[in-house]
C-alpha cells in the first residue's frame, strides 16, 4: 500500500507541474489543445487545431487567456505553432530523442470534449505506427492507450519525468484505448522551421516508400533493424538520376538512420537540398549513392 500511495502523489505532482503549460487553443471554426514549447511565447498544436484560422484564442490554467497568431502551419506533420504575447510563459520540455520505449507510463493532458484540463494515464503501446487517411499518411507516430478524445488533439503526451514525448494527434473511430502522437523528435525540428520561416519548404527527392522492419537477415546486412523501402521512383526524379531504385532499403543520410519518411523529410529539409549521400541495401549488397533533391515545387 505505501508503494501505491507513493505512486499515487508521484502522479499528482507530475500533473500538477505540467498543467500549467497546457493551454486551451480555441476560434470561430474549432478547439483543441497544445501546450507552452517557449517561454517567450511559442505553442504548439495541431494544424487541424488552427485550420482556416490566423487568429486564435489561447487559455491557460490559471484561467487567463490571450488572443494569439498562427506563426504557422505544417499539414504534412499535423503540426502548427501559435505566437503568443508575452514572455516567462510556463514551457514544457521535449523528451531526448529515442527515448520512448513500448510499455513507458504516458499521460495525455487536454481539453477532450469541452472538459479543461483533464488528464489520463495510460503506457506507450506502440511505436513507428503508421497511419493513413484521404489526404495524409502519417509514419513514426506514437501509440498509446491514454484517454484520447476530440479535444485533446494538439495536446502532450508526457512521460515520467514531465518531459513531452508526443503531440496527440489522432484517434481511430469507435476504437478504444487506441490514440497516435506525433513524436517530439518530429515536433522539434518542424516546429523550429514554422517559427523561422512559417512554413516547412520541402525538397523533391522523387522516390516514395514506408518505414519496414526489416527480417534477420536483413538486419544483419544493414546494421539496422529499421529501413526505408521505395515502393516506387518518379521517372525524372532525382532519385531516378542517381540510380535509386524501386525495392531498395534505403538506410541513412549523411550518416543519419532513415527509419521514416519522416526521417528523410528532415535530413532533406535541414540539409537546406544540398547532395546528400543516401546509403541503401539493394539485394544485399551495400551501395552509396549521391543525390541532389530538386527545389520544393519543382
Amino acid at each position: 500500500m505505501a508503494t501505491l500511495a507513493a505512486f499515487s502523489r508521484e502522479l499528482e505532482e507530475l500533473a500538477s507541474r505540467t498543467a500549467p503549460g497546457v493551454v486551451s487553443v480555441e476560434h470561430g471554426r474549432g478547439h483543441g489543445s497544445g501546450f507552452v514549447l517557449a517561454a517567450d511565447g511559442y505553442v504548439l498544436t495541431n494544424a487541424h487545431v488552427v485550420d482556416g484560422a490566423e487568429k486564435v484564442r489561447i487559455s491557460f490554467e490559471d484561467g487567463s487567456h490571450a488572443e494569439a497568431s498562427v506563426a504557422g502551419r505544417d499539414e504534412r506533420t499535423d503540426l502548427a505553432v501559435v505566437r503568443v504575447p508575452g514572455t516567462g510563459l510556463p514551457a514544457l520540455k521535449l523528451a531526448p530523442a529515442d527515448s520512448v520505449r513500448v510499455g513507458q507510463l504516458a499521460l495525455a493532458i487536454g481539453n477532450p470534449l469541452g472538459f479543461q484540463r483533464s488528464v489520463a494515464l495510460g503506457v506507450v503501446s506502440a511505436v513507428d505506427r503508421t497511419l493513413g487517411g484521404r489526404r495524409q499518411l502519417f509514419e513514426g507516430l506514437i501509440q498509446t492507450d491514454a484517454a484520447i478524445n476530440p479535444g485533446n488533439s494538439g495536446g502532450p503526451l508526457v512521460n515520467m519525468a514531465g518531459e513531452v514525448i508526443g503531440v496527440n494527434t489522432a484517434i481511430i473511430p469507435f476504437a478504444q484505448g487506441i490514440g497516435f502522437a506525433v513524436p517530439a523528435q518530429t515536433a522539434s525540428w518542424v516546429a523550429a522551421i514554422l517559427i523561422r520561416d512559417g512554413r516547412v519548404s520541402r525538397p523533391v527527392l522523387g522516390v516514395f516508400g514506408a518505414g519496414v522492419e526489416l527480417g534477420a537477415q536483413q538486419r544483419a546486412e544493414a546494421g539496422a533493424d529499421r529501413a526505408l523501402r521505395v515502393f516506387r521512383v518518379a521517372e525524372d526524379g532525382a532519385a531516378r538520376k542517381a540510380d535509386i531504385r524501386e525495392g531498395d532499403l534505403l538506410l541513412r543520410a549523411n550518416d543519419q538512420p532513415l527509419r521514416t519518411v519522416d526521417d528523410l523529410s528532415r535530413a532533406m529539409v535541414l540539409g537546406g537540398g544540398a547532395e546528400m549521400r543516401i546509403t541503401l541495401l539493394r539485394e544485399g549488397m551495400p551501395l552509396v549513392r549521391a543525390v541532389t533533391p530538386a527545389p520544393a515545387g519543382a
